[in-house]
């Protein structure tokens, strides 16, 4: 229980804004060295480092000398040769490259940055030191600046007017908004304004570190307790560019298999062998698809690593061949604590090759986790990384495919909740200690145990799980938001949570559906499961003796509430699969603010009761129990409820009925939506499903437009150019249609004779069906296609032959 001694003034964890009259003083020199410019002042230097044409690093050196090392989470192909031009003023210096200008003082180096064009865009009050030696940087922030991304975090969307601390941290109390540190830690800002150029800030540092948007109204800062001010200034203009440039730096995620995209479902624990296949058939034998159960800790032969308890689970490799019959994997816990066990391979292991974490005086760290007395891997350091990712096999030979990271903040049942601070970590050949590089553990792990895997599968892609991470993680591991609870405000809350871990550059995340903690109810599960399922990481967890929460734990009408949209998961899995490969190649998250998408929208700034899933799905979730109504806001354009087919006009509130059977749900009139129709009890994707590309709104005047990419769904042959990416446009008109099929890429071996399109809400009724190629136009059955066109439900089918490169349909009344 929390008491008033949480408050005490002498707290460590409080990180209070304390300047002194440091300052680097009046520029004295400059030095430009291999493309990077060091300004030596009175009391310290700062360099400017060109990354690429819209980002520039700056790091304050203290001790004058130039340094250049990054952390681990910044990858080395980010920084690419780039024009620079450094000239000198009688006031300034100004640093040109080609999207972005930075203009610095001379009698104070104080920063000033501008568009290519000489707009100014972020000028600070310059960087201090705090009584206790810690340096933190002011920028300046305006009456109508919005501030996004931050990582995981409580509270609403628009972070300005709160503060944070970066500090990865195993919070099992209530998650509410005062909260300010996690278990994922990402340093990233967005700043916005209307009509203005976004830009970013990257601080890169994984010590302790806050961002304060709430001590002063004309300002921001964000202030380190250990290390030095490291940060990138990224400029957009946009936000989506903000987002690209940032995951430029510091990597895009592997594209995962399509089975992680599937609908998961764990529990804190599923006791036994036959518990897990008992609810392995529940789900088939009740046509739920499920793609992946969990196995918390009481799997382990007590809590040790790398094992299987033999009384619980007397023979895994059995039940995971029962499983893999039914199409479903098993993903397990794995903590980083190992059990100080003598007689434990792990453990002789790790004390014989000194893998282990260890003071500076030579002293083993030993720390309390769920096994007791344990030791915890060195992840800073190379060897024990691949250490750790060999012992994996131990998984891999029994078919698992993925692996679920957790404690690894980490977390230690002592009084600081965490590592000693003065165990000092290798770091790969440049020690430092855990107060310095806390925030990198958990994602060190997650890199240790993907690599691991990747080595191990044979070409076949691992799934990552992880709880902690630092900027960078989506490289390596989704992560989901830790310990929520069974709370109406958690499911509100999710929303914000993960809008902005996708601004921070993870797409990959979701929060327990139903909550983790306390007991859910049977509204609150339907509900949790309606919007859970839009969310690009869907899991159903629960805690050890809360009530159960699986789809059907509460009766026939909300199992088949929760049947309905976890088909529905199924059914969009392509499109999905599409957004995710987006994501891969740019960085841009799944699931959308609105404000990505409609950035000039006021309406949209502070919008997080409601999302988009890429550019064309509006999911509007209920919130709150005993509601049926909900309003919901739609952007600029053409809206159709996607249940009732009804119009409506964007830029407007609107009333939705939704009793609770129905979420909310709209589509964007024209838009290319790739489903699956497949009704089988285990949907999949790859060879043999069957696509079909569901158009929406054809309407006169409505702009058609969507992608859809394919690929083996399981392999990395994708890096080798093998998938397909589709581009569909075109327009309808009052008595036509055109639509243009175009492969951008086309590197994947034919799954299917013909591309499947249906057209919905055609306005007129088509006689003819032409098709458009180099050989010139003809009947679509005379090129090996056909088409149907249902008047009742003015449905029009297409079967467009595969074998063409640039193709173009045109419907005639």
């Amino acid at each position: 229980m929390l008491t008033s001694e949480t408050i005490h003034p002498d707290k460590g964890g409080m990180l209070t804004r304390i300047e002194s009259s440091w300052r680097i003083g009046m520029i004295q020199a400059v030095l430009e060295q291999e493309g990077a410019y060091v300004f030596r002042g009175e009391q310290a230097s700062l360099m400017l480092q060109p990354v690429n044409a819209s980002i520039v690093r700056v790091k304050l050196l203290p001790d004058h000398r130039e340094d250049r090392g990054t952390t681990i989470a910044v990858q080395p192909e980010a920084f690419v040769p780039v024009a620079s031009h450094l000239a000198e003023e009688p006031e300034l210096y100004r640093l040109t490259l080609p999207a972005v200008t930075v203009e610095i003082r001379k009698q104070d180096a104080v920063l000033a940055f501008y568009t290519a064009e000489g707009e100014l865009v972020s000028d600070e009050a310059g960087l201090y030191q705090t009584g206790r030696g810690q340096y933190g940087c002011r920028k300046r922030m305006e009456p109508d600046s919005h501030v996004y991304g931050l990582g995981e975090k409580t509270g609403f969307l628009d972070k300005k007017g709160e503060k944070y601390d970066m500090w990865n941290s195993d919070i099992y109390d209530p998650h509410v908004p005062e909260i300010e540190a996690l278990y994922v830690s990402i340093p990233f800002l967005i700043h916005y304004r209307y009509d203005k150029p976004a830009y970013g800030i990257f601080l890169d540092n994984p010590g302790r570190c806050s961002f304060d948007m709430r001590s002063d109204t004309e300002s921001y800062t964000f202030q380190t307790v250990s290390g030095t001010i490291d940060y990138y200034f990224v400029l957009g203009p946009d936000l989506k560019n903000v987002i690209q440039g940032y995951s430029r730096l510091t990597g895009t995620m592997d594209l995962p298999p399509a089975w992680a995209i599937g609908y998961h479902q764990s529990r804190y624990s599923y006791m036994n062998q036959e518990e897990v296949l008992t609810l392995a058939r529940s789900f088939r034998d009740k046509r739920i698809p499920c793609d992946v159960i969990y196995l918390d800790i009481h799997y382990m032969d007590e809590y040790r690593v790398f094992t299987f308890d033999p009384a619980r689970f007397p023979n895994p490799v059995a039940m995971m061949k029962e499983l893999k019959e039914m199409g479903i994997r098993i993903v397990p816990i794995v903590d980083p604590g190992v059990k100080k066990d003598p007689e434990y391979a792990a453990y002789q292991e790790g004390i014989r090759n000194d893998y282990f974490c260890r003071k500076l005086e030579g002293e083993l760290f030993i720390g309390n986790v769920w096994p007791g007395a344990s030791a915890f891997p060195d992840f800073t350091d190379e060897y024990v990384r691949s250490w750790w990712g060999e012992k994996h096999r131990y998984y891999t030979d029994m078919g698992i495919h993925g692996i679920w990271n957790d404690m690894n903040e980490p977390a230690v049942f002592n009084e600081s909740k965490t590592m000693d601070l003065d165990v000092v970590h290798r770091n790969d050949g440049s020690p430092k200690t855990h107060r310095e590089l806390h925030n990198l553990y958990g994602m060190l792990m997650s890199m240790a145990t993907q690599q691991g895997l990747k080595r191990q599968l044979d070409g076949e892609r691992p799934f990552v799980l992880t709880r902690a991470g630092y900027a960078g993680i989506q490289k390596y591991a989704a992560t989901w938001t830790g310990d929520n609870r069974s709370f109406w405000e958690h499911l509100a809350m999710s929303i914000p949570m993960v809008l902005n871990l996708g601004l921070s550059g993870q797409p990959f995340a979701g929060p327990d559906i139903g909550g983790f903690a306390h007991h859910t109810s049977p509204e609150l599960l339907a509900r949790w499961t309606q919007a859970g399922v839009f969310f690009p990481y869907c899991r159903n967890h629960s805690a050890i003796d809360t009530i159960r929460q699986e789809p059907w734990a509460f009766g026939p009408e909300i199992e088949e509430i929760c049947r309905t949209y976890i088909r529905l998961r199924y059914r969009l899995l392509p499109y999905l699969y599409t957004l995710f490969h987006e994501a891969h190649e740019t960085g841009l998250p799944v699931m959308r603010p609105l404000i990505l998408e409609y950035p000039t929208d006021r309406k949209v700034y502070n919008c997080c009761d409601q999302f988009l899933v890429g550019q064309h799905l509006l999911v509007a979730p209920i919130l709150r129990p005993s509601t049926e109504y909900r309003t919901v806001y739609l952007p600029a354009g053409e809206w159709i409820d996607f249940w009732s087919g009804e119009r409506f006009e964007g830029g407007q509130h609107v009333m939705a009925h939704a009793p609770l059977e129905r979420m909310p749900i709209y589509v964007r009139a024209g838009a290319v939506i790739a489903e699956l129709r497949d009704e089988s009890w285990k949907p999949v994707l790859g060879a043999g499903a069957r696509i079909v590309l569901a158009i929406h709104g054809a309407q006169a005047g409505t702009r058609v437009t969507g992608r859809w990419y394919e690929d083996d769904a399981s392999t990395y042959a994708y890096e080798q150019g093998s998938f397909n990416v589709l581009e569909v446009t075109g327009r309808f008109d009052k008595d036509a249609m055109t639509l243009d099929l175009r492969y951008l890429s086309k590197g994947l071996p034919n799954y299917r004779e013909t591309v499947e399109i249906e057209v919905n809400d055609l306005n007129f009724v088509p006689k003819q069906m032409l098709v458009a190629a180099s050989e010139g136009e003809t009947e679509l059955e005379a090129q090996g296609g056909s088409w149907s066109f249902d008047a009742e439900s003015s449905k029009l089918k297409l079967a467009v032959p595969s074998a063409f490169q640039n193709i173009t349909v045109k419907a005639v009344r």
